[in-house]
């Protein structure tokens, strides 16, 4: 029993290649419309790529642009077919082609949903990009004149006012790193010299953050010495004055604004998806009425359309009995034939011994 079964006539398939002509193009916009969303996403990873630890996340954006393009080709090529089908006479020359496009634009349609799914799902792998990178990038901070590094500090900074943000998780993360220069250091001065050798591998650490991390919403001049000192500022609150630094770390700010652009990139690509299933369903219909009309051998008469030929259970079990039988092509093990001597072979056999000398 076919599944989906609908029956047209003549004037019904007319209208329905007309329509899906109509669908096609509109999917070769839906298409563009793809491809735009993968290279905006790919740009404004790029953006921030410094303070990644991995590009691995740019599948997603690459996804959807080979997806538009795939998009943009298979449904210019579907509009041309779905017009001809209209008359039985053209849907001879696409008739070996049409079983060919309806499987491309049903794996075209797939990639789509993946691609929505890829959205939504690749979040957790953000995050850690992020912790790794934005740790690395601030150890490196105060290398201005390594190659390869000499732009992390400006990135950083950039990155720290723009999103009112600052370190990792929180202010405190500078406290764990050396974020100035030796060459800025007075390494005559006694204080200088004591703090290398009490600190961890003699660095110069210090309760101070870079003044990026200076909020502009502050009435007071921003406090980025001494942070913890309450004693070395005159009327200090640590808790009402918010420390005049910005209090969101700049991981969460960045999955804050990368969410918000998946999550909307998500829902067009599934609502493109939608769109997508609709046009395969009609071509898939399409394609089965002006077979049978063909089978049928009469142009205007009734035909039925399918999305399967027969249910789901008996496809099922024909492809896996069809899969189940490729290996026994080779197989000769179980042949009631074998080592059976054949009549013809039993007279060949004396005539073929050699006498004795």
């Amino acid at each position: 029993m076919a599944v989906g079964k609908v029956t047209f006539t003549k004037v019904e398939r007319e209208k329905l290649a007309e329509v899906l002509w109509l669908l096609n193009w509109i999917s070769v916009l839906t298409g563009a419309i793809l491809f735009g969303l993968g290279l905006f996403l790919k740009v404004e990873i790029q953006k921030w790529q410094e303070v990644m630890s991995e590009q691995g996340i740019l599948y997603v954006p690459h996804t959807l642009i080979t997806t538009g393009l795939a998009a943009c080709c298979i449904n210019f090529l579907g509009g041309k077919i779905c017009l001809d089908c209209a008359d039985t006479n053209k849907f001879l020359r696409w008739k070996l082609v049409m079983m060919p496009y309806v499987v491309c634009t049903f794996f075209f349609t797939s990639c789509v949903l993946a691609g929505a799914l890829m959205c939504y799902s690749i979040r957790s792998q953000l995050e850690e990009s992020l912790f790794l990178g934005l740790r690395n990038a601030m150890r490196y901070y105060k290398d201005t004149d390594t190659p390869g590094r000499c732009y992390l500090k400006r990135t950083l900074d950039l990155l720290q006012i723009q999103f009112q943000c600052c370190g990792n998780t929180g202010y405190r993360d500078w406290f764990q790193v050396q974020w100035i220069s030796n060459r800025y250091l007075d390494m005559t001065s006694s204080t200088v010299v004591d703090r290398l050798r009490s600190n961890v591998d003699g660095k110069y650490l210090m309760d101070g953050v870079p003044f990026s991390c200076c909020s502009t919403f502050s009435p007071r001049p921003c406090i980025q010495q001494q942070v913890s000192n309450s004693s070395a500022h005159f009327n200090y609150d640590q808790q009402s004055q918010q420390l005049n630094l910005w209090r969101r770390g700049c991981r969460q700010a960045l999955m804050d604004h990368y969410t918000s652009i998946m999550q909307s990139i998500g829902l067009t690509v599934l609502l493109i998806w939608l769109f997508e299933l609709l046009v395969l369903t009609g071509v898939r219909y399409l394609q089965t009425a002006m077979e049978n009309v063909l089978r049928l051998g009469d142009p205007d008469s009734e035909s039925d359309g399918w999305i399967l030929e027969n249910s789901l259970a008996e496809t099922a079990r024909s492809n896996f009995n069809v899969i189940k039988n490729l290996g026994k092509c080779y197989q000769v093990d179980d042949d009631p034939n074998i080592n059976v001597p054949t009549a013809a072979a039993e007279q060949e056999l004396p005539s073929q011994q050699v006498q004795p000398l």
